[in-house]
């Protein structure tokens, strides 16, 4: 049966380690991934409704699973935004999905960006959770340039079973997330 790579690495490597590091008595005890919820918003939706298209699109690509729209909650009348005008998209992964998007975020994508020297490690909620901005999705292998309309960010966020920053940042840096020194 086929098993993600980077779920393998958690498996052997990490799970280990951080029974050691943080005296866990129990596997069950050890941080582990969560979920990878993915989220693109797009402002220009309000003026342009098919912008949101390709948004779409290019989420479905880079994540394998079809995205949630998301609509506004609140209206801003300086914006032109009215409730339930859809601004963005959404997409939450389990399971091998998740370790899939991971491995190709932590060994591919983050390396193509330009000047990169690793993620800042004050991204945590203080929870052991990690969120992570990139500002365009060209990053990403799966999209095609030439295809694109427009380059657009997104924010990951990475939930984790952590009970600190600390578990949460190990787990993470173990599993190969480079963060800055």
């Amino acid at each position: 049966m086929y098993e993600a790579r980077l779920k393998k690495q958690y498996r052997e490597e990490a799970l280990p380690q951080l029974k050691d590091r943080f005296a866990f008595k129990n596997d069950m005890q050890v941080p582990r991934l969560e979920k990878v919820v993915v989220n693109m918003g797009v402002g220009e939706a309000v003026q342009e409704p098919k912008v949101l298209e390709g948004a779409v699109s290019e989420l479905t690509v880079i994540t394998g699973q079809k995205p949630a729209i998301r609509h506004a909650k609140k209206a801003i009348s300086n914006f032109k935004l009215r409730v339930g005008i859809p601004i963005g998209c959404m997409v939450t992964l389990r399971g091998t999905r998740m370790y899939e998007f991971l491995d190709r975020l932590i060994s591919f994508a983050l390396p193509q960006v330009r000047d990169f020297r690793g993620v800042s490690p004050k991204s945590f909620d203080g929870r052991g959770n990690y969120n992570l901005g990139i500002k365009e999705q060209i990053i990403f292998p799966e999209i095609n340039y030439d295809m694109i309309d427009q380059v657009r960010g997104m924010n990951i966020t990475i939930v984790t079973s952590a009970k600190s920053d600390e578990e949460g940042q190990e787990l993470l840096r173990l599993l190969g997330m480079p963060f800055r020194q």
